[in-house]
């Protein structure tokens, strides 16, 4: 029983990940190179800020503590940077990081999985630094296409083809 739920677990968790990146690539094609990095404020971030934001925290919580890497990540910068970073370039590096994270989700041992580490100042396990990078992404995500969308006035069709009013069976 335990092999089936960490199956269905590391399933699951892999494809809430994945699903987000092409939402963001909808994203970025609506977007102009100069509006990937433009803050609707002084309190709020760019696209380009989110999506280096989720590299990092992708980077830390999956790939540097489930996948025993090294911890490089320099925080404040994902949200100094103003620019450097074409939408091509953005994607390739989200897309690269998540691709990395699926690989060391779906190689984790259920001991790694179970070992309580401490990352950024919290304590999980590896199943609780998933759930956090699954939940982060989605949330990440979210501001994109919002941000998106008052840029740009106009559905970005994630859930087109999709009967969402479908009663539970």
């Amino acid at each position: 029983m335990t092999e089936e739920l960490l199956k269905e677990f590391k399933e699951h968790s892999t494809y809430r990940i994945e699903r987000n990146t092409p939402r963001i690539v909808t994203c970025l094609g609506q977007l102009s190179e100069d509006e990937v990095w433009q803050r609707p404020n002084e309190s709020s971030n760019s696209v380009g800020n989110l999506i280096l934001h989720l590299c990092g925290n992708i980077t830390q919580y999956i790939i540097s503590s489930i996948g025993h890497q090294p911890d490089n990540r320099d925080r404040d910068t994902e949200f100094l940077t103003t620019g450097g970073f074409t939408k091509r370039e953005l994607l390739d590096k989200l897309g690269d990081t998540v691709l990395e994270a699926v690989r060391v989700i779906n190689e984790a041992s259920i001991e790694e999985l179970l070992r309580v580490r401490t990352v950024q100042g919290y304590t999980y396990s590896g199943i609780g630094n998933i759930i956090h990078v699954t939940e982060h992404y989605s949330y990440h995500t979210g501001q994109i296409a919002f941000w998106t969308k008052l840029l740009k006035n106009k559905d970005l069709g994630f859930y087109a083809n999709i009967n969402l009013n479908a009663k539970n069976e």
